[in-house]
């Protein structure tokens, strides 16, 4: 199995190629970092390129990569790329579907007292177009150990139950604990009949998806039963800074329904979710589905 690392020679790309480390390590996971590099165009400031430009370019582009494969650790194998593009992020995605990745890891940034994301316009691009799922890191990421939790952002739209057979895979292949996530956003505060509903609905797909055929044996293999929790709150935000997050987490959650077949789109529900997250996030594409990736 193969990763995309998009890196960048800054900040960003560190963080996630840390995040990428932690998802290799205990997995049979191989890095590609990924730097791209502008194609020679006439809306370029240098052009034509002149006599040297490109070596010079290439250089010093192997040289920001060489630090960031110094970054790996030596019992996950990397691998470096320098590519030519007009646009990052569709080099990235033309890159992952050419290496056959089974994801694109990414780097967002944040701001504020709390580390809110906010998404630059190469993350928004591949959070709207990638045919892979996209993992974020955020901003100041330096854990590197093995993540130790997997956290399934559920609700009752299509495509819910797709995703929830992609995180029962996905936390029996890598041996972790698996948490169903419910947020509501409830105007007058908690509601216990709505929680309970929410409960109840999770627990349903849960053994649907279980109990569907090819998913017994993995279910059977998981680390322990899948925990479900509902969190509310007056908005997305304040739902989901009421759960208890542990560092070595990661959210899984699926792409809007108005992503088009196999690709992202980050919905409204999402976005918000983001800006409150305090861990890791993979966005899983429309009709995803790991056996056929």
């Amino acid at each position: 199995m193969r990763y995309v690392v998009g890196y960048t020679a800054n900040a960003r790309g560190h963080d996630a190629v840390h995040l990428a480390v932690a998802l290799a390590r205990n997995h049979d996971v191989s890095l590609d970092l990924v730097l791209v590099v502008p194609e020679d165009s006439p809306f370029n400031a240098v052009y034509p390129p002149e006599t040297g430009y490109n070596d010079i370019l290439t250089e010093q582009a192997q040289r920001w990569l060489d630090e960031g494969l110094a970054l790996v650790p030596a019992d996950v194998t990397a691998r470096g790329h320098i590519r030519r593009g007009d646009s990052e992020a569709q080099t990235l995605i033309d890159t992952a579907v050419e290496m056959d990745a089974a994801a694109l890891v990414i780097g967002a940034t944040n701001s504020g007292l709390f580390k809110r994301f906010t998404i630059g316009s190469v993350a928004s691009s591949l959070l709207h177009s990638s045919p892979v799922p996209v993992v974020l890191a955020p901003q100041g990421y330096h854990r590197t150990d093995p993540i130790t939790r997997m956290s399934c952002g559920f609700g009752t739209r299509p495509g819910a139950d797709e995703l929830l057979d992609v995180a029962v895979e996905s936390a029996r292949d890598r041996g972790l604990p698996l948490r169903l996530v419910s947020l509501l956003a409830l105007d007058g505060g908690d509601s216990p009949e709505l929680a309970a509903a929410a409960r109840e609905h999770a627990a349903a797909r849960l053994a649907a998806v279980v109990g569907s055929a090819g998913s017994t044996d993995q279910a059977a293999s998981l680390h322990k039963e899948p925990e479900i929790v509902v969190a509310q709150g007056r908005t997305i935000e304040e739902a989901v800074d009421r759960l208890d997050w542990e560092d070595g987490e990661i959210l899984l959650i699926g792409s809007s329904r108005l992503a088009q077949q196999r690709a992202t789109f980050l919905g409204t529900t999402a976005n918000r979710i983001l800006r409150a997250l305090p861990v890791p996030m993979i966005v899983v594409p429309r009709d995803y589905s790991r056996r056929s990736a």
